[in-house]
């Protein structure tokens, strides 16, 4: 048997990289990672949990003013962005810090460079130092998608969003998925004049019709602007230094800052791929089975990098069950029907199952139920905005395939009543649990 320097090479140290490292080394393996970035990946360092923080301090923007409905004597609040910023980066290096203790305290080493595969057991480091690893697995994740036209070097991507010196008091969000939307209600809150551009007619595809139709609602009436079926020509710098966009379909107009927020492609350039012999597919993802193997029986590979659902959670699942197959004896897959997903949008949506235009095309018969309400909370402040749940049902079988809903505190509500709909429980179940009065949630017991 041949002998390597470890059994598992590593890399990548995202949210599936490193969980799929720390299993390994738990399950008795010798472990080792590369991360040319920053240990946590996307999601901590980039992505979701400082987009989060930003998500909260944009919503005292709304409570502050709420508040004085309720009887605070608030007096005229500043916003300092540069403090907020700073706080969030300095969270992201304690999440850092963390994810790098937990690989250390499972006796992972970590090499803090970038890795390419060089040799059918091969990881050479940019050191130029080459390593051996019985199994390779690939956890390099994805990076936003920059449309390429005159001027897209002048924009930026959700990746700097977090180290704006200042917020931008025009800002031009390219996309409509739930980045572009996300970054659009933080921005808005914060006080910049934000405007959506997308190339197409809708925002949030995959996301119900009525959700998606309440987001762009309630958005307009909070100010942001939006711009379909819009392309972009060219960006131009003035002199002022400010941004002259010129699209199709629309008039040219001035920002102060571009965000492409226009998908995500997975990074697997410079790995080695196509000499190691790893299939692709047309978009660039990384081929895998079941068990997240390879096309090359000792390559495997997890994550954003790969041709299957693009969210933190996933990869986690992907990590563990690569480790647990491959090192713990315990051969395990991941269920990807039915994941609950949310856009931390003003307001959040979240969702899970099917929505009702894919019930209607595989079931056929289906009942639908809503409730369109609008909250307490709201009532007292003079906001007239409403909330919407919906619930899609087999017709046949009562079953619940679908949950939708849009308001606020939506995610917090989704991943209870998600463990619900993944048991495949009846709208008869729901409407036999009583009510938790007065909330919100109890109108997922109430649907008419």
């Amino acid at each position: 048997m041949a002998e390597y320097d470890y059994d598992l090479f590593t890399i990548g140290a995202g949210s599936g990289g490193v969980r799929a490292s720390r299993v390994a080394a738990a399950h008795g393996a010798r472990v080792a990672v590369a991360e040319e970035f920053r240990v946590g990946g996307t999601c901590v360092i980039r992505g979701c949990v400082p987009k989060k923080m930003l998500v909260y301090g944009a919503h005292f923007a709304e409570d502050l003013e709420d508040a004085r409905h309720f009887g605070w004597d608030i007096p005229e609040a500043t916003f300092d962005w540069v403090k907020l910023r700073d706080n969030v980066l300095n969270d992201v290096d304690r999440l850092n810090g963390l994810y790098t203790q937990t690989l250390t305290n499972h006796e992972v080493e970590i090499f803090h460079e970038r890795a390419v595969i060089t040799g059918p057991h091969e990881v050479t480091l940019s050191s130029g130092e080459k390593k051996t690893a019985k199994y390779i697995l690939i956890a390099t994740g994805a990076r936003p998608l920059i449309p390429s036209f005159p001027g897209h070097e002048l924009g930026i991507t959700s990746n700097e969003a977090f180290h704006l010196d200042a917020i931008p008091g025009r800002a031009l969000i390219a996309g409509a998925g739930y980045i572009a939307n996300e970054f659009a209600g933080i921005f808005n809150e914060f006080g910049a004049k934000v405007t959506i551009i997308n190339r197409s007619d809708q925002l949030l595809r995959g996301y119900d019709d009525s959700v998606r139709d309440r987001l762009l609602q309630i958005s307009i009436t909070k100010g942001i602007d939006f711009r379909f079926n819009a392309e972009f020509e060219s960006i131009e710098q003035n002199e002022d230094g400010s941004l002259r966009v010129s699209m199709t379909n629309h008039d040219p107009m001035d920002v102060d800052c571009v965000l492409f927020a226009t998908g995500r492609v997975p990074n697997i350039d410079g790995l080695g791929l196509e000499a190691a012999g790893v299939e692709v597919d047309g978009k660039g993802a990384i081929v895998v089975d079941e068990h997240s193997k390879t096309s090359v029986d000792h390559i495997y590979a997890v994550g954003d990098v790969t041709n299957r659902v693009q969210l933190t959670p996933v990869a986690i699942r992907e990590g563990q069950a690569f480790a647990d197959t491959v090192f713990g004896g315990k051969p395990s897959t991941v269920d990807y029907s039915c994941i609950p997903s949310a856009v931390f949008s003003h307001p959040p949506i979240a969702a899970v199952g099917m929505t009702e235009g894919e019930a209607r095309g595989k079931l056929g018969s289906i009942k639908v139920y809503t409730s369109d309400f609008r909250p307490m909370k709201n009532v007292v402040a003079h906001r007239d905005e409403r909330s919407l749940y919906k619930m899609i049902c087999d017709a046949e079988t009562d079953q619940v395939v679908g949950l939708h809903m849009i308001g606020p505190e939506s995610p917090e509500i989704m991943q209870a009543a998600a463990i619900a709909i993944k048991a495949k429980l009846t709208k008869a179940d729901f409407d036999a649990t009583v009510a938790v009065h007065p909330t919100m949630s109890e109108e997922l017991v109430l649907l008419k």
